[in-house]
């Protein structure tokens, strides 16, 4: 299973599975990435992090950290 930080630029993916427990987790489903969603790449910092994505919409910026909780496909 691939995770979003490994995704390259411009490529649109679907949320598989949210890995992560409590705060982090919830957290994470507040912004809109849950299970079934489309995701989209828009940009990746030179050093990873933080990764732009688009979902459901509206642009999101998300941690290395964070971004390795979200399991894709």
């Amino acid at each position: 299973m691939r995770t979003l930080r490994e995704i390259s630029c411009g490529d649109t993916v679907t949320v598989k599975k949210l890995s992560g427990e409590g705060p982090v987790r919830r957290r994470i489903m507040d912004m809109g990435i849950t299970k079934g969603v489309q995701v989209y790449v828009r940009k990746v910092a030179p050093l990873g992090d933080p990764v732009e994505v688009t979902v459901r919409g509206y642009e999101l910026s998300l941690r290395k950290a964070d971004a390795e909780m979200i399991e894709v496909e």
